[in-house]
């Protein structure tokens, strides 16, 4: 797929992505209602939503009512892999180096067992179209024993996702009809 071919196609989704926020207000609540067919794993790294991607606010309380404790990724360096720092909901949040809500300095960096991966659009082989920035694509490969799983609407799904070789793929799918390992 071609530079331009990626961009229409990110173009596209992003606007299908808000379109199926706006006509699903309550799918985050029944994105919460599957947090128990997540693989296991104490330390999950859930995302701090910008824009129509998929709320992960009540999924991060189910979460934590399972025993499991949260982090969020931060961007450091642009053209690196991200870190994890641990957070709990209502915990204060400044925007890191890509400009998205991350946890203060003085958060205990971790490991997580699970990355929660927002996206634009993925396939049933578990290919994932991203923003096209890499920070996932480069941490999942600094990291590739960590379990990667996407969040997303259900109508986000296509036929086939061409990848590239740094493109790595997720594990499984979580969107609001339920969990699904590829």
């Amino acid at each position: 797929m071609s530079a331009p071919q990626k961009s229409e196609l990110r173009a596209r989704m992003r606007a299908e992505r808000k379109r199926l926020a706006g006509l699903d207000p309550d799918a985050p609540l029944r994105l919460a209602d599957h947090a128990g067919a997540l693989p296991s794993g104490g330390m999950v790294a859930v995302y701090a939503p910008i824009g129509s991607e998929m709320n992960t606010a009540v999924l991060a309380q189910a979460l934590i009512t399972q025993g499991r404790l949260l982090c969020l990724p931060v961007v450091i360096q642009r053209d690196a892999a991200m870190i994890f720092r641990r957070w709990s909901p209502g915990e204060p949040l400044e925007m890191d180096v890509a400009g998205v809500p991350a946890p203060l300095p003085l958060s205990d960096t971790v490991t997580p067992d699970l990355i929660l991966t927002p996206l634009l659009a993925f396939d049933a082989t578990g290919a994932r179209l991203g923003q096209g920035g890499g920070y996932y694509d480069r941490t999942f490969a600094a990291l590739p024993d960590i379990v990667r799983i996407g969040v997303a609407y259900t109508g986000q799904e296509v036929g086939h996702l061409e990848i590239e070789a740094h493109d790595i793929r997720l594990h499984g799918v979580l969107t609001e009809t339920g969990y699904r390992s590829f």
